[in-house]
């Protein structure tokens, strides 16, 4: 098998989390750690605006 990983490579590492159900893996070296943030802009319609259009977008339905 040519995927064998490197004996002498180092390796994540499995710890406790305290209070928790779940462990958490330490970091691989040489990688970031902080997530990618995708900013999306809310999606307007192309048509002219119509006179009840800003309470429509502001509205939020009850099951949220």
């Amino acid at each position: 098998m040519a995927d064998q990983p490197d004996a002498g490579a180092p390796r994540q590492k499995v710890e406790r989390v305290a209070g928790s159900r779940r462990a958490r893996l330490t970091p691989v070296p040489g990688t970031d750690t902080d997530p990618e943030r995708v900013v999306r802009e809310p999606q307007r319609s192309k048509g002219p605006k119509g006179p009840n259009d800003d309470r429509l977008i502001q509205d939020v339905p009850p099951h949220y």
